[in-house]
């Protein structure tokens, strides 16, 4: 029996041996395999890696290659107003311009509609390569992104190129009326209006428009109450105030004719300082309406994430159009030629649409 046992004993620790040396060798075969898993994996990963430097390579390479080349087309400056406007004026006299320097067709394309949201909201969903740029006014890119609902794109959409020319606003009012009622400065405006609460009428190019806006500024600055009638355009409006069918506004450079002929009374104008084609007409800030600088501004944008090479390049080309007499007579027309840097114009920007969402805010302005 017990050396059944002892055999017995023998055989089990021979089996367990057995099934150690399996054990160990299936362990083994287990690091083994997984290893070469582990290493397969880093070779896969290598392979992949030097696939995608490859790959990207000649796309860095074809984006410098494609800025290099710039432009090999035909490039559209979109405007988002009617032929004919001031905005339409100064696109066209920059694409001549633009295609003089840059060898090719740069063609205006009219995109109105919704107080310049249609055209501006297609130029910002462009794509970034300087083939497709905008040439809008201030309303358009400071004011429209607060005031409407429907706006689908807002400043950051944009990259500024050149700011080119700008303006200030002149309070204007009927000369008949003005006379009738003792008007003869921004005081006795702000005194008639005081005496008549929501008497005094006063035009513009429409709801948000920046017009509608100064006034808004004027009536909380001198806790007056007036009656805001907007019409489709800013010559609409002036010629309303001409006609005697509105009292005041606040007309647009290109009023500058009228006023001298007679037909528009000047009080003020909208910019710290006097304008020199005005040196008789005090500022509104000289009026005592403090603080008070307004100007109105046309520039040329284009899609954000236009390479920089690009943007410089259109700002160098449009910044000649200063030393050009017939254009600059054309642009002077439209206001002070100024022709402000990218990174100021952006800086310009930032700064007026922080100033209009006061105001925005202030007066509850929205629209559909």
């Amino acid at each position: 029996m017990t050396q059944e046992l002892s055999r017995t004993t023998k055989n089990d620790t021979k089996n367990d041996t057995e099934n150690d040396k399996e054990t160990h060798m299936k362990e083994r075969e287990i690091i083994a395999r997984r290893r070469a898993i582990k290493g397969g994996m880093k070779l896969v990963a290598a392979a992949l890696a030097v696939m995608a430097g490859t790959m990207a390579a000649p796309a860095g390479a074809q984006t410098a290659t494609q800025t290099a080349n710039w432009p090999n087309k035909p490039i559209r400056i979109v405007v988002p107003f009617p032929a004919g406007s001031t905005t339409d004026t100064v696109a066209r006299v920059l694409s001549e311009q633009l295609s003089k320097s840059l060898g090719q067709p740069v063609i205006v394309e009219n995109k109105p509609g919704a107080n310049g949201l249609i055209g501006v909201a297609e130029v910002a969903k462009s794509p970034a390569d300087g083939y497709t740029l905008l040439v809008t006014n201030s309303s358009s890119i400071t004011i429209n992104p607060q005031v409407y609902k429907r706006s689908n794109y807002k400043p950051k959409d944009l990259a500024p190129v050149a700011l080119v020319v700008e303006a200030p606003f002149v309070l204007v009012a009927n000369p008949e009326w003005a006379k009738k009622n003792s008007i003869g400065s921004v005081g006795d405006l702000v005194r008639y209006a005081t005496r008549n609460p929501g008497k005094l009428s006063y035009g513009s190019a429409g709801p948000g428009n920046i017009a509608h806006l100064s006034f808004a500024m004027l009536n909380n600055r001198e806790k007056i109450q007036t009656t805001h009638v907007p019409y489709k355009s800013a010559s609409q409006a002036e010629m309303a105030v001409i006609s005697g069918e509105l009292e005041t506004a606040f007309d647009a450079w290109n009023g500058l004719p009228q006023i001298k002929a007679g037909k528009l009374k000047p009080l003020a104008v909208t910019s710290p300082k006097r304008m020199p084609q005005l040196p008789d007409v005090p500022s509104l800030e000289e009026a005592g309406v403090k603080p008070f600088d307004v100007s109105f501004w046309l520039g040329m944008l284009a899609p954000a994430g236009t390479p920089p090479q690009i943007v410089q390049k259109l700002y160098e080309i449009t910044k000649g159009v200063a030393n050009d007499a017939r254009a600059k007579s054309v642009l002077s027309q439209q206001g002070e030629v100024v022709m402000i840097d990218p990174v100021n114009f952006a800086k310009r920007i930032e700064k007026e649409d922080a100033n209009w969402a006061v105001v925005i805010q202030r007066e509850g302005i929205t629209l559909d």
